[in-house]
């Protein structure tokens, strides 16, 4: 590898890590935040049993799984304006990644919810708690232990899917490596480049992950401390 090739990589990888940090990162951060608040909200809806938000949660899920989150980025980003709704970029893009994350997570949290057996829900009507009281106290903090693994899964799988995020203009760090790829015209090193970065931040939350799953089956056993 030749020096000058050595020092555009040097160069460049605070170029590429700085969107990842400002940009990449708060971007996924808040997009998974606001989908798991949609996701419990749509699978609770689920639980309940009501034919008519149920139907409506189970619309949801079916257009958002069943359309390209590219197309869902398009649609949003560039077809709203046509109806007078004008998103900047960053905004348009938590949207889209909250609702479609939403749409899967709410899925894994319905299948968390329905493994708490129905006589835990009776045990705490017969303590004289309220449906509320049960699912917060009792069915929710046992469904999150559940749903711990996949959920993290979408954490690690949506910070990659962030790097559609620069085909409506977000600064992130794709886009970042696309301008210089544009200006030095050294796309394979600097590809390459951009994905070990991906891979390195892929590989911390993995680590998180693996802490946090040791941590939950501490609590769920306390003979293993």
């Amino acid at each position: 590898m030749s020096q000058r090739l050595l020092a555009l990589l040097a160069d460049s990888f605070w170029k590429i890590l700085l969107p990842g940090l400002t940009m990449t990162i708060p971007l996924t951060l808040i997009s998974f935040s606001i989908s798991l608040i949609i996701a419990i909200l749509t699978a609770l809806v689920q639980y309940s049993r009501v034919k008519i938000l149920k139907d409506l949660a189970r619309f949801y899920i079916w257009v958002v799984r069943g359309t390209p989150i590219l197309v869902q980025l398009y649609v949003v980003f560039y077809g709203l304006p046509r109806l007078g709704i004008m998103l900047e970029p960053f905004p348009a893009a938590v949207i889209v990644f909250s609702l479609n994350e939403g749409a899967y997570s709410a899925e894994t949290m319905r299948a968390a919810l329905e493994s708490i057996p129905k006589g835990q829900l009776e045990a705490g009507y017969c303590v004289g708690m309220n449906y509320w009281q049960v699912m917060r106290r009792i069915v929710l903090p046992q469904a999150f232990r559940t749903a711990f693994p996949p959920l993290s899964n979408s954490l690690i799988a949506m910070v990659k899917e962030t790097s559609l995020a620069a085909n409506i203009t977000v600064t992130e760090m794709f886009m970042a490596t696309q301008r210089i790829v544009a200006r030095t015209y050294e796309p394979l090193a600097l590809y390459i480049e951009v994905a070990l970065i991906y891979l390195v931040i892929s590989t911390v939350l993995t680590k998180f992950q693996r802490m946090g799953e040791k941590k939950l089956n501490v609590f769920e056993d306390p003979l293993r401390r």
